[in-house]
């Protein structure tokens, strides 16, 4: 086993933290550096011995995106008809169709604030320092930015999301001329709507199930990040949907 000790320096400071934006922008070029190439979906361990990262399917996300109808709406006395349950679990088919277009990259699921260390003695991407990707699995490129960017537990302000999603578009073109930037966008708006959705559903969960209600001082925050992602004009059917069957916000 190699261990490394990356410190205790973090890409936040503050309390309550908020994004250092100088290390976010080094964060979110080591996504674009690493989804510059194909990945491989089987890593070897040893020799004779290979590992197969799981697909995060379609079919993986809308059970996730589920968690919201299934905790979070019960949270706030919500259930809605089995027919509107139908239209939500078809209207996110439909809407998460584009992000399985192109080829599977890593995605190490955990990339956001409590596992990104900073390491200022290193250069380039190499300041950042990597934790918890033990379930790392195979899937679409844009969901690790939102979880960068749509940090659940830190505020991630709007016009800092996009000015870093912007610098992730930009780093992807200069390496590929053909990389398509809006639509890009169109499927970061998406996964990002489908994590806040299946975030909350998660924190409602550990609440009433588990008995950890520390999480839900963060659902404020996850339920901002929604209102944003479903504001993307390809996302407006799924709107109507939110506007009709989910209450305001109670987390009390």
């Amino acid at each position: 086993m190699l261990i490394e000790d990356l410190g205790n320096e973090l890409v936040v400071a503050g309390d309550p933290p908020a994004p250092i934006e100088a290390r976010y922008e080094v964060a979110a070029d080591l996504l674009a550096a690493l989804h510059r190439a194909p990945l491989p979906d089987v890593l070897p361990v040893e020799p004779g011995v290979d590992y197969a990262l799981p697909r995060y399917d379609l079919e993986a996300f809308l059970i996730e995106a589920e968690l919201l109808v299934d905790w979070y709406l019960p949270r706030l006395d919500a259930k809605p008809a089995p027919a509107m349950r139908d239209a939500f679990v078809a209207l996110w088919r439909d809407a998460l169709a584009p992000a399985f277009a192109e080829p599977a990259i890593w995605v190490l699921r955990d990339y956001h604030s409590p596992n990104l260390l900073w390491l200022p003695q290193r250069e380039g991407v190499a300041r950042i320092g990597l934790l918890d990707f033990q379930d790392a699995v195979m899937g679409p490129a844009a969901y690790d930015l939102a979880s960068l960017l749509q940090d659940a537990r830190v505020d991630v302000p709007e016009m800092m999301e996009i000015a870093l999603l912007s610098r992730y578009t930009r780093a992807r073109r200069a390496a590929d001329a053909a990389f398509d930037a809006p639509a890009f966008a169109k499927v970061y708006a998406t996964l990002a709507a489908q994590r806040a959705s299946k975030i909350l559903g998660i924190f409602a969960r550990l609440d009433r199930r588990d008995g950890k209600p520390q999480y839900l001082r963060h659902m404020p925050r996850v339920w901002g990040y929604l209102q944003r992602s479903l504001a993307h004009p390809a996302l407006a059917p799924l709107a109507v949907w939110y506007r009709v069957n989910v209450p305001a916000l109670k987390t009390v």
